[in-house]
């Protein structure tokens, strides 16, 4: 990625604290975009984010704020207007799990992940296309007048037993996505969204930190390995670029063939 890719633009991730949000974060800054650092908990990782690219010569502010909750949405957005001058980039990344077998699940962790992971994506991205609007169209920074980025799941298309509350967000985001990209692509806003498979990062650690767990794990990626963040985040830094300008209410899956069924490898 060049370093000019995203030079001059201004970028909001969310949940940009760890994982792939922090390996997005820092693929955008490394592009040149003055990022804001979101996150709910888990403050100091989300200032040694933003004080080691500064360090490096970047622009990066860490700011708290649950994105399921609209007056933290907009105080999120007032924020990135009050220290970056506005927002042409925003990456709807937070997402929860709270796991159980559909007839055990508590009606608090199926709202919990659909406030987080649907509720919270509708959200920001809402407030980012108001802030899009308000700005006007300046082609010296970007080709689109702004650029929404979801983090879904290869779960929007795969069914996952014990995780109903998870995969349901994830649907319901997919469709999202491709209503706000039909509606709002005439005013030059794109839309699109990433789908990872397997990746490395602490909420699935169990799935591949073991031999035998990663072994498992394998036999569902006909690409034969697991995912890493920077994966993710080098297609996010595509998709904000003007390189990928005619890409408009569509999902990237990073996921090493994940949703190729790869059980049928053998004929079926």
């Amino acid at each position: 990625m060049t370093a000019q890719l995203l030079q001059g633009q201004r970028a909001l991730v969310t949940g940009g604290n760890s994982g792939i949000g922090e390996a997005i974060v820092q693929a955008l800054a490394d592009a040149g975009a003055a990022v804001v650092v979101n996150f709910l908990s888990g403050e100091e990782d989300a200032k040694r984010i933003a004080a080691g690219i500064e360090a490096n010569g970047g622009r990066a502010v860490p700011v708290q704020a649950d994105v399921s909750k609209p007056d933290d949405c907009k105080r999120l957005f007032d924020a990135a207007d009050k220290q970056l001058g506005g927002i042409d980039i925003v990456v709807a990344n937070a997402g929860i799990q709270r796991d159980a077998a559909f007839t055990e699940m508590s009606l608090e962790q199926w709202r919990e992940v659909i406030d987080v992971n649907l509720t919270g994506q509708f959200l920001c991205a809402q407030n980012a296309v108001r802030r899009f609007r308000k700005q006007g169209l300046d082609q010296h920074r970007s080709a689109a007048l702004g650029k929404v980025i979801f983090t879904s799941s290869v779960h929007q298309v795969i069914p996952w037993a014990g995780h109903a509350n998870y995969a349901a967000a994830k649907g319901g985001l997919k469709l999202l996505m491709e209503s706000m990209a039909q509606e709002l692509a005439s005013e030059k806003i794109r839309v699109n969204a990433i789908a990872p498979g397997a990746i490395k990062t602490d909420i699935n650690r169990d799935a591949w930190e073991s031999k035998g767990a990663r072994e498992d794990l394998l036999q569902l990626i006909p690409y034969g390995r697991v995912g890493e963040p920077e994966d993710v985040a080098n297609v996010a830094v595509w998709l904000a670029s003007d390189q990928s300008d005619y890409v408009v209410g569509t999902t990237v899956f990073v996921d090493g063939g994940m949703r190729l069924y790869p059980a049928f490898r053998e004929g079926g």
